[in-house]
């Protein structure tokens, strides 16, 4: 097999896995719907749950869970319970239009930051299928249903939650070659837990493990948004080039409405059902030109098999 062949192979999968996290992410807004508890509390309890066991799987395999694993992974687990966390207060704060359009400019953020700092290209038909899903997105979201209620500190933490988000796709591609990628998810998720715990208590929220028909919920959560979402997005951001597992996470508010739509009986408007065909156009347009050139990614990144 040639370098080229192995290179879009390598593409081609990880394209599978981001795709596959990013269809789960997307569900687990109708997961989150039916849980009596509050939003920090989910956060602790489903990261804490998921990090024990993933934890297992990786005793299970030989490995061990190490002072190196846990450090390692500090940056990255700090980064997402900070986008957890800022992004529970916009939403909380502001209305949701805005903490949501703000977070899908986050392939800007890091195609900025690829192109400049880790040595990235990206085509001009990439660049504009890329911003034509922006604007796609942008117009799901605000044909949304929402309160009009809008705070300047609450987009301040939607803001903070962008660049929280974005840190952390960059760290989990520059951790590629010191942790495999389950580990940097087991450590992640053990600092996620354990922030939003800290968070939680100090806020004085009621940090209760979930009772009575709360688990069933809490435990699809875990599965479809840890152990399908986290690991496969974990596992295919090494394969990409950083700025294209980001493009692939404007998916989200798609598969988010559809699936309040089929489950939840959200309405859809016409709009919206127009923006979302265009997002999917636009991103299989990115996603033709990569399986087909592939870029490599930066010659300081070397991936670890899991």
């Amino acid at each position: 097999m040639t370098d080229d062949e192995s290179s879009s192979g390598d593409v081609r999968a990880g394209l599978i896995a981001v795709a596959a996290a990013v269809t789960a992410w997307g569900s687990t807004g109708v997961i989150i719907k039916v849980i009596d508890m509050n939003a920090i509390a989910i956060a602790a309890w489903r990261f804490s749950i998921y990090a024990v066991l993933m934890t297992i799987v990786l005793l299970v395999r030989g490995n061990r869970l190490t002072k190196h694993l846990l450090w390692t992974s500090l940056p990255g687990g700090a980064l997402l319970a900070a986008d957890v966390m800022l992004f529970f207060v916009a939403v909380r704060t502001t209305n949701i239009v805005n903490a949501t359009t703000i977070g899908a400019m986050q392939p800007i953020v890091i195609a900025v930051y690829a192109t400049r700092f880790m040595g990235e290209k990206i085509g001009r038909r990439d660049l504009l299928a890329a911003a034509v899903a922006i604007v796609g997105v942008v117009v799901v979201i605000t044909q949304s249903s929402g309160t009009p209620e809008w705070s300047g500190a609450g987009d301040l933490a939607a803001l903070g939650a962008l660049f929280a988000w974005s840190g952390y796709f960059i760290v989990a591609k520059r951790t590629a070659g010191k942790l495999p990628p389950h580990e940097f998810t087991t450590g992640t998720a053990w600092w996620v837990g354990l922030f939003a715990f800290a968070v939680g208590l100090v806020a004085g929220q009621d940090m209760a493990p979930p009772s009575g028909d709360d688990w069933l919920p809490v435990v699809a959560l875990i599965l479809v948004g840890g152990v399908v979402g986290h690991s496969l997005m974990n596992w295919g951001i090494p394969r990409l080039p950083v700025w294209l597992a980001s493009t692939m996470t404007l998916l989200i508010p798609v598969v988010s409405s559809l699936a309040a739509w089929i489950f939840l009986d959200e309405a859809l408007t016409a709009p919206q059902l127009v923006a979302m065909a265009v997002v999917i156009g636009a991103l299989w347009v990115v996603v033709v030109t990569q399986t087909k050139t592939p870029v490599s990614p930066p010659q300081d990144i070397v991936e670890l098999e899991t």
